[in-house]
């Protein structure tokens, strides 16, 4: 590390659990680029973080929850389809601070691609609302599943995703009243929230047993713990799940390219996510 050296780091709360500073230096390890990655937890003022670390000269930003909405409004530019989704999880420093990219959709639609999970051939049952599910919610639509169902313990959050892909997409999604839907069967279920993250490992977005027996498979992007409770109810019934850590590891790949201008090779990104599993004991 040098007074060259570039800086990014995520911007959430919590933070610790984060395996996103393994990833991107080891990328920067094996490339032999001269960069550090950090986390930064930001409770509350938002904005004045994002402005503090223009002033301080840092390269770029992962963004998680809470925070993937709200940051659009410390933002100098949105890329084009980051505004229609209306989510961030990436930050580039540009003149006059930073423009925010989306490489959520890049590394849930490379999981899915990993897991045989045809988006045109399935439909898909999504629990959370927030900016994770925002982008899902939109890239799903745009790439035309079969159906998409949305469930959220706020309902007014769903319903303002559904509004927003109906007027960007012309797509309507369903939001319903319980994670349960009478007659629903065959989908994807793709759990978005912060529910069941490490250290509360037991908790679960849905408890009612009925949701997991009607659904084919499952997808949850918490990657910490590698197994979630919601990953659980998948394998007692015989089901096929699958955590975030692909996606968590293409969305990486994805922010790393915009802060370095470059391209990051298959045997780097096999090598990584290889190292990653080490790291989880697997």
């Amino acid at each position: 590390m040098s007074g060259k050296t570039k800086i990014c780091g995520l911007i959430g709360n919590p933070v610790e659990h984060s395996f996103s500073p393994f990833i991107h230096n080891t990328i920067s390890e094996k490339l032999g680029i001269d960069m550090v990655y950090g986390t930064f937890c930001v409770k509350d003022d938002l904005e004045a973080a994002v402005k503090g670390g223009y002033e301080l000269g840092i390269q770029g930003f992962n963004v998680t929850v809470p925070h993937k909405q709200n940051v659009i409004n410390a933002l100098a530019k949105v890329d084009d389809i980051a505004g229609m989704i209306g989510a961030v999880n990436t930050l580039v420093r540009v003149d006059g601070g930073y423009k925010g990219y989306n490489t959520d959709i890049i590394g849930f639609v490379r999981e899915l691609a990993d897991a045989g999970i045809d988006i045109c051939a399935n439909t898909f049952f999504i629990i959370g609302a927030g900016g994770a599910a925002r982008a899902i919610a939109y890239i799903l639509a745009y790439s035309k599943a079969k159906d998409i169902y949305m469930y959220n313990r706020t309902k007014e959050k769903a319903l303002d995703i559904q509004e927003h892909i109906y007027s960007n997409l012309g797509v309507k999604i369903h939001v319903v009243d319980t994670p349960y839907v009478e007659g629903l069967t065959d989908y994807v279920a793709v759990q978005t929230t912060s529910v069941g993250l490490s250290p509360k490992v037991d908790e679960m977005p849905v408890t009612d047993e009925r949701f997991y027996d009607a659904a084919k498979c499952g997808v949850d992007i918490i990657y910490n713990p590698f197994e979630t409770a919601f990953m659980k109810q998948f394998a007692k019934r015989g089901k096929p799940s699958y955590n975030g850590l692909a996606m968590l590891l293409y969305q990486a790949v994805a922010a790393y390219e915009l802060w370095n201008d470059c391209e990051v090779d298959s045997m780097v990104v096999k090598e990584t996510y290889d190292l990653l599993r080490k790291k989880l004991g697997l």
